[in-house]
């Protein structure tokens, strides 16, 4: 900051005289926090800024380091910089990291850990207790890391304990033209006796070593002694392994002003030419050009938990959104996954983590990448240098290449326009069975079907998905699932030519077979509440389809109805009635005595009947003349009715009545454990009073006297 001051007063200095140029600007390192600025050139001074003097005053900051001390450090023997002594291992474990939705595993390991507490201080079998802990432990683990979002595979890609690259080969040092930059190692190593030259980011596993490694993020000069090393190996035919993690190359301003972006093109252009094989590996982030710089290789592998992208989401959310909070947003737009990058052909292979991630289990981790290494390199060294490099070019001339007035390719139109969906057995049950709900709630509300059809066959097909999946794995469990596949096969090679009457029997047998077993397979249960979640959609599509066909009919009863209530007649005799149940002060029809529930019958028949009258005048046919009300005060009477005639035949015949009292004694004298003789017994007496009963109701004096009925 500048400041100006005039004063009548003469200072010390003046803008007129001499100054050497050393005078012109003094550090602040020297103590002195002001520095006079006596000149400005040759410019013409009038006498009115005579006794002028200005003062500029300069911050004191800490000296530029770029990204690492220049001072030599003559104790390290074989380099001049402190960071270049040997990588080693940590004396002590990891600080262990919990990112925010792991944080329910936490909940579960406190209790493990508590009831192993107490069953070492009480003495205390807590076995069972500590299984089941310990089982309900591993299903949520599943669950969270089988169903992980992108941003979530972000944070573990960023693991601070995620397993880095340096490992026990010889580190060769520098670019033989400044630093040797820490941020990237190389060096040569074996697998399996097989001699490779290892290239790869490397970032620290705390706060020092980090510091130490600038974050994994090289300078032009880890760039350059990647190239010098990928030219050596090519003159000496050792293949390539690349291994990334860096958020970036260092953008800074001295990383520009000596070739940050001409020493990645110049990578670009010579990886692109390099006769031997070249295997690039994402193992946390790949971001920007700093992955770029180093991973345009003949395979291009990943592993299940990284991300490979052009912008951080982060810094993505900030230009698009104004703001870092929607990086959640950013990385499901980006498409950085190991899933999105090998479904738009970027990567070439995903190379499988443990549950939890790559740092729940380094060592398994690493197995799997040395699996994909040779893997890869197998194939790749079966192929001539001309033919290698031709596949190469090809690899990366397929990406993104669209041409006008071509075919799209249905695979790429799905992608572009349709959702991914989950691998079927991947979605949870609460998942399903939302969106069954939402669904059947929608047709409810629906006022045309149409507008839900869509919505209901994609819903269907899932569904379906599903229900295929947990066949097939009940297949696998109950052991049937080669016969199964031998018979699609032969399906298949019929055609559509009928099917032989073997054929028949064995699917026959087949499905017997399944059938009977499918109980006992372990997903079972699964599989019938998917069938029960299919059998509700399409229920409620019938039932909304009936529902619908009835709405206008509804409307034009309620219009006949009201119409029927609003006669002067009617209307008297039910504002009588109700004035009458009022005063009787009685809760329900059955509390009403005989003379007032005949009064009721009587109005509610007379509304009926002009109510039936009005509808079949408007065109509606009525099947049933009788309200539920009518019909169960009429079932009464028939029930009561029926009591008594058969009271009345028993009472009435000796025969009928005698044996009636013989099946009362039967029952009872074996009602704990009735034999078998006892039990043919009952059944011949009650064989015999019901034809007897059927004898006495067929004469012609029974069926006169009750001829009421």
């Amino acid at each position: 900051m500048a400041s100006v001051s005039q004063s009548p007063v003469n200072l010390a200095g003046s803008l007129s005289s001499a100054t050497s140029p050393s005078d012109l600007h003094r550090s602040s390192s020297n103590g002195v926090n002001g520095a006079p600025l006596q000149t400005f050139g040759n410019r013409h001074v009038g006498p009115w800024c005579k006794g002028l003097n200005i003062v500029a005053k300069l911050r004191k900051v800490q000296k530029h380091e770029y990204p690492w001390p220049q001072d030599p450090d003559p104790n390290v023997k074989g380099g001049v910089l402190s960071h270049l002594s040997s990588f080693k291992p940590l004396k002590e474990k990891p600080k262990p990291v919990t990112l925010e939705f792991e944080k329910p595993l936490i909940d579960l390991q406190k209790k493990i850990t508590d009831v192993q507490k107490m069953a070492n201080e009480t003495g205390l079998d807590f076995s069972d207790q500590i299984i089941s802990l310990e089982n309900k432990y591993q299903q949520a683990v599943k669950d969270i890391y089988t169903h992980l979002t992108p941003i979530q595979r972000v944070d573990i890609a960023r693991h601070p304990n995620r397993p880095t690259f340096l490992d026990h080969f010889i580190e060769l040092h520098g670019d033989r033209a400044g630093y040797d930059d820490p941020a990237i190692v190389t060096g040569i190593g074996t697998i399996d006796g097989r001699r490779f030259m290892f290239v790869g980011h490397q970032k620290g596993r705390n706060t020092k070593e980090n510091i130490q490694r600038n974050f994994g993020m090289p300078t032009p000069h880890g760039h350059r002694k990647v190239l010098r090393m990928m030219r050596y190996a090519e003159h000496h035919g050792f293949p390539i392994v690349i291994f990334i993690d860096t958020p970036g190359a260092f953008a800074d301003l001295k990383s520009e002003e000596i070739g940050q972006g001409e020493s990645i093109a110049q990578n670009l252009w010579t990886m692109f030419g390099l006769k031997v094989p070249v295997v690039s590996i994402v193992l946390g982030e790949g971001g920007s050009g700093g992955a770029l710089a180093i991973c345009c290789a003949n395979k291009l592998l990943m592993l299940e938990n990284a991300v490979l992208y052009v912008a951080s989401p982060e810094a993505c959310a900030a230009i698009l959104w104004k703001t870092a909070k929607a990086s959640t947003k950013a990385a499901e737009k980006l498409k950085i996954t190991a899933n999105d990058t090998r479904k738009l052909k970027i990567s070439d292979g995903i190379i499988a983590e443990p549950l939890g991630g790559a740092h729940a289990d380094p060592h398994w981790t690493s197995q799997q990448i040395k699996k994909a290494i040779l893997e890869s390199m197998d194939e790749l060294q079966k192929m001539g240098t001309e033919e290698l490099l031709r596949q190469r070019t090809l690899k990366y001339r397929r990406i993104g290449r669209f041409q006008e007035g071509l075919p799209v390719d249905p695979e790429k139109k799905v992608n572009m326009k349709r959702k991914e969906e989950p691998k079927p057995g991947l979605v949870s049950d609460k998942v399903l069975q939302s969106e069954v709900n939402e669904l059947k709630e929608r047709i409810m509300k629906a006022k045309e079907l149409s507008s839900t059809d869509m919505d209901q066959n994609v819903l269907i097909e899932k569904l379906k998905r599903e229900i295929s999946y947990e066949i097939s794995e009940a297949a696998k469990a109950l052991g049937i699932e080669e016969k199964l596949s031998k018979m699609r096969e032969d399906f298949a090679k019929a055609e559509n030519k009928p099917l032989t009457s073997y054929q028949i029997k064995n699917l026959e047998n087949l499905k017997n077979e399944f059938n009977e077993n499918l109980a006992s397979a372990p997903n079972y249960r699964r599989l019938k509440y998917k069938l029960s979640l299919l059998k509700e959609i399409t229920e409620a599509r019938i039932f909304a389809e009936k529902y619908l066909k009835t709405l206008p009919l509804k409307a034009k009863v309620n219009e006949k109805f009201k119409e029927v209530l609003e006669k002067s007649t009617l209307k008297q005799k039910i504002e009588n009635l109700k004035a009458e149940v009022e005063k009787a002060r009685a809760s329900s029809f059955e509390d009403f005595d005989h003379e007032l529930k005949e009064k009721v019958i009587e109005v509610r028949e007379e509304v009926e009947s002009e109510f039936v009258k009005a509808l079949e005048s408007s065109g509606v046919r009525v099947t049933s003349k009788f309200g539920q009300s009518s019909m169960s005060v009429f079932k009464a009477k028939v029930d009561e009715l029926n009591a008594e005639t058969i009271q009345d035949v028993i009472e009435s015949t000796p025969d009928v009545r005698n044996k009636v009292e013989m099946l009362k004694l039967e029952v009872v004298k074996n009602e704990s454990a009735p034999s078998k003789e006892s039990k043919e017994k009952i059944e011949v007496l009650q064989q015999h009073i019901k034809e007897g009963v059927a004898d006495v109701m067929s004469s012609a004096a029974f069926k006169e006297k009750y001829q009421r009925l």
